[in-house]
């Protein structure tokens, strides 16, 4: 049924309108790395700030609340 919000093509349109902003950087990007608090950030700041929010290079800090995230190399 055309218009019908259960139709494919509706869902996937919408999907791709909702690509998450980066705060620092203000760019639209397709993936940000996210923390449990909301804070997200893009993955050319992530690389730019990198050794400020990693000790080890497997976690990250936020700077918002301070909790440690992955990396997805564990």
């Amino acid at each position: 049924m055309p218009g019908s919000s259960d139709s494919p093509r509706y869902r996937r349109r919408h999907l791709r309108e909702r690509e998450p902003d980066c705060p620092l950087c203000g760019r639209r990007v397709p993936f940000c790395w996210s923390c449990r608090c909301g804070f997200r950030l893009c993955q050319a700041c992530m690389h730019e700030n990198f050794w400020t929010l990693s000790c080890n290079g497997i976690t990250w800090v936020c700077p918002d609340c301070g909790q440690q995230n992955g990396l997805g190399n564990q």
